[in-house]
């Protein structure tokens, strides 16, 4: 095969994904790049594909009008809207009249308050001559938090969390995205809102990626714009779970990192007397057992395991110490036996059950309980 006809097909294959992707900018740009590169071999093509161009620049307009008619916004408007669907771009958690602290480790805590309390202070540190932080993105696997903190720091500041979905503004015509993206950045920043982009890795992809042209790495430098010149009157926060994915030239512009990771047994155990709430009294003495059984787990699956418990409790599925035996149990099926074996060793060092009872729970032998543990409590405080 020639070497043009690679280049035909190169170029056109490109040509052809973009006019699918009914990406009217990008399909503009690439013409003006094809019709400079073959005027001189081509000349006819170089002309009929000259001709395409004119017909799009005719038939575009303006693109800032474009733009307008997309999103339909105006000064003072409503809550922005998708064009086509009519819905709502941003969705609302109003926790104004107070929530729980966000189970968190102690560091990670430290930060988020430190966000709220500069916030709070922020008429002083203006007249020191500083900004209180203005943005922050917010890293780690689903379940995990991040999305309650952000909740939790717009409580604090008396303010509901606007929240973004930028998987749901992702649209096959790319400028209707951007003029979606926009029209919400907008709106948060005309009421100095509280406002969280989540999954902001669907968008802010390295600009390297050879998989993306053209508009949606136009969006990336349009979100990189915005968290460089986002207003101190508000905040803005970005969620991920995949911060390999996104262009290294956001992280720097973002004021704060916060990394959420997967709990400790301190933080578990703490978790699952909060999500046992009114059940505390009647199940408390299964705390420990649940905690070490879920330890590494999110805390989305340690709230869906102790509130399967509860129902159970309350249902009398059956006796307590069956429904968390089949709770450990479940769980078990997703553990290897090095995980098994680590699970029996804590449980017998806690010292609540005997050999037995952990045997059963866990499926070790008891006498490889013994050996890693030592000798069993002479009866266990737990199980009855």
């Amino acid at each position: 095969m020639s070497d043009d006809l690679k280049e035909f097909e190169s170029d056109f294959a490109t040509l052809a994904k973009l006019a699918v992707q009914q990406s009217e900018e990008d399909v503009r740009l690439l013409l003006g790049r094809l019709v400079r590169k073959y005027r001189q071999r081509h000349p006819e093509l170089a002309e009929q594909l000259n001709l395409s161009l004119k017909s799009i620049q005719t038939r575009s307009g303006s693109g800032a009008l474009r733009r307008e008619s997309l999103s339909e916004q105006a000064p003072g408007a409503g809550v922005p809207l998708d064009r086509d669907s009519r819905l709502e771009l941003l969705k609302e958690f109003d926790d104004r009249g107070g929530m729980s602290v966000p189970l968190l480790p102690s560091g990670l805590l430290r930060q988020v308050e430190s966000i709220i309390q500069e916030r709070q202070a922020r008429e002083t540190l203006l007249a020191r001559g500083l900004a209180p932080t203005r943005s922050a993105i917010l890293v780690g696997p689903p379940g995990l938090g991040k999305t309650m903190s952000a909740r939790w720091i717009a409580s604090r500041l008396g303010k509901p969390l606007w929240v973004l979905d930028l998987t749901t503004v992702m649209s096959s015509m790319l400028g209707k995205t951007g003029a979606n993206l926009r029209a919400a950045l907008d709106y948060a920043k005309r009421h100095s809102a509280i406002l969280l982009l989540d999954e902001i890795d669907s968008i802010a992809k390295r600009r390297s990626d050879e998989s993306d042209i053209g508009e949606l790495k136009r969006l990336v430098t349009v979100i990189l714009q915005e968290v460089d010149h986002w207003p101190d009157t508000g905040l803005l926060l970005a969620a991920t779970n995949h911060p390999e994915l996104i262009d290294p030239a956001l992280w720097r512009r973002f004021d704060a990192e916060l990394r959420f990771s997967a709990p400790d047994t301190e933080l578990t155990v703490q978790a699952v007397r909060r999500f046992l709430g009114p059940d505390t009294e009647a199940l408390g003495q299964w705390i420990d057992t649940i905690a070490t059984s879920l330890k590494g787990r999110s805390l989305s699956d340690v709230e869906r395991a102790v509130t399967t418990l509860r129902r159970g409790h309350a249902l009398r599925h059956a006796p307590d110490e069956e429904l968390v035996s089949a709770m450990v149990g479940a769980d078990l099926g997703m553990k290897s036996k090095v995980e098994r074996l680590t699970l029996a060793v804590e449980m017998a060092k806690a010292g609540k059950h005997t050999h037995q009872e952990i045997s059963r729970l866990t499926g070790v032998a008891r006498d490889t309980i013994r050996k890693h543990a030592g000798p069993s409590p002479r009866r266990g405080r737990g199980m009855k």
